[in-house]
């Protein structure tokens, strides 16, 4: 039996199948306790403890609401996070590992009591960590020493319930997989009966710290003045010289749903071998939709990425006998120096102001207990895993080596990118549906000609640091190759850090 075709549009599963309200833009100046910037599940995680405490609260989303990396993971609600565990008690220490796992057990279980209420898909699975390499089959065995080590709840396992031989396996119980925007949802009503005011299609994009407290700035000249701003956006919009750009770096992943012809086993599962897979299942229409991610590569370098939803696509024909892609979508990701969030004040000077980021594809429960410590913090508890996640934090080793490769792949994408011109096409080249680097005015510009054969021509200079972007043509989007800034085909930002758009240009100036 032939599969159908991948999807042309990605779009996740979802939001096409959660209804979710709409809020309307700022309008006007706000005086409020609390102003939260971001409405993934950070934000309104944070929004809704708070405002439970009887704090007011404002909650501000650039986009709509659950409509960024929140509404594009895989969902997962676990505290196996890839290998991380030996890496942490090399890095920081048994303790410390100890307490990073507990901040995750502790959202897992605060996500388990929300959910019992709601209906939002919420199921106990088993999650698995496997390889079917030989050369990764060590790294699994020193993976599981440290979860005894720490306390974990785990066992080993010589097999996984597919047509995939591996060499080992780690398996946890009682982890959890949902329905993210229904869950989410939910809470979103609970905030709009709490008084939450909440408003979308406002951008933050600066922050005046003053004693006692700060004020938000919007694109549109509005502000919101709070005691505390909580900044849960995807990339912070506020860095406060934290130069948070350069000590994190972004990466995307690709996800399939699917529908195969075998029926699946139940289980959440992620190999330890590159490229990485990842799968679960997810009730759809009375049936199990099959969601198969992975293929990650930093945001705006690698090869076409539509190649990584093919691969995705092969992996489900030979593994669990995919029959049919219906949905397809990719999710960026930020990954710190050592691995662990950021989360508390965006720096040393700056209390008023807090952050939270780079959850490196553990969003679920580390956005979670994200939220937990920024509740404490707000409300000045101790928190007895803010050492750990603290910002300000430095540990010199991996941090100085991840960021001197890390910056010296940056400085070369952007040398590289202004002295690239084997890479142009002509503009009367493009056919309809495809993106490009053109030429225009003798200089390098960014064109895409859509289905309709309506041409989109901006400058393809990233307005954050000024790398040239790329085309991203599984997503039908513009990427910068240093920080991870992403552009729609008509120049409006998708992803941070940069927080204007690129340059129009007129076809008619050409």
């Amino acid at each position: 039996m032939s599969t159908k075709s991948i999807p042309s549009s990605p779009e996740p599963f979802w939001r096409e199948s959660a209804g979710l309200p709409s809020f309307p833009k700022l309008d006007k100046n706000l005086d409020t306790d609390a102003v939260v910037v971001g409405g993934g599940i950070t934000g309104i995680t944070a929004a809704y403890l708070l405002a439970k405490e009887g704090v007011n609260v404002v909650l501000l989303e650039a986009d709509g609401l659950l409509n960024g990396t929140t509404g594009h993971t895989t969902a997962k609600i676990t505290t196996q996070h890839d290998l991380i565990y030996d890496e942490l008690i090399q890095q920081i220490g048994e303790e410390k590992a100890k307490k990073y796992f507990a901040a995750n057990h502790e959202a897992l279980e605060f996500m388990r009591d929300y959910a019992a209420g709601v209906s939002c898909d919420f199921s106990n699975q088993d999650a698995y960590i496997y390889t079917a390499e030989s050369k990764n089959a060590t790294k699994l065995e020193k993976e599981y020493k440290a979860y005894v080590k720490l306390g974990i709840d785990c066992g080993m396992a010589d097999s996984i319930p597919f047509d995939l031989p591996i060499k080992n396996a780690i398996l946890i119980k009682n982890q959890a997989q949902f329905h993210p925007l229904s869950y989410l949802g939910h809470m979103t009503g609970e905030l709009q009966k709490m008084g939450v005011e909440i408003y979308e299609n406002t951008v933050a994009v600066d922050a005046e710290v003053f004693e006692g407290g700060a004020k938000v700035r919007t694109r549109d000249g509005f502000e919101v003045k709070a005691k505390h701003a909580l900044s849960c956006s995807h990339f912070p919009f506020f860095d406060g010289n934290g130069f948070y750009f350069a000590r994190m770096y972004a990466e995307r992943s690709y996800v399939l749903g699917v529908k195969t012809r075998k029926p699946y086993p139940g289980g959440m599962y992620l190999s330890a071998d590159n490229p990485t897979r990842s799968i679960r299942s997810t009730p759809m229409d009375g049936e199990d939709l099959i969601l198969i991610g992975g293929d990650s590569h930093k945001t705006g370098q690698g090869f076409d990425t539509q190649k990584h939803y093919e691969a995705l696509e092969l992996f489900g024909k030979v593994h669990l006998g995919l029959k049919e892609a219906v949905y397809k979508w990719s999710a960026q990701d930020l990954i710190t120096l050592d691995k662990i969030p950021y989360v508390g004040p965006v720096t040393k000077g700056k209390p008023s102001v807090l952050a939270a980021s780079g959850y490196r594809k553990w969003g679920m429960t580390n956005g979670t207990a994200a939220a937990m410590m920024m509740r404490d913090m707000v409300l000045e508890r101790e928190n007895p895993y803010q050492e750990v996640f603290c910002p300000s934090r430095f540990i010199a080793d991996p941090s100085i080596k991840t960021f001197l490769v890390q910056n010296a792949n940056v400085a070369g994408h952007l040398i590289g990118g202004k002295l690239d011109f084997g890479s142009r096409k002509k503009i009367e080249e493009l056919r309809n549906d495809e993106g490009a680097l053109v030429s225009y005015k003798g200089q390098k510009a960014a064109a895409y000609k859509d289905q309709q054969g309506c041409l989109h021509l901006v400058d393809s200079t990233c307005t954050h640091l000024g790398c040239e972007v790329e085309w991203n043509r599984g997503d039908r989007s513009w990427d910068c190759p240093c920080h991870g800034s992403r552009f729609s085909t008509d120049g409006e930002v998708m992803e941070g850090p940069a927080d204007k758009p690129l340059k129009k240009l007129q076809m008619d100036e050409a």
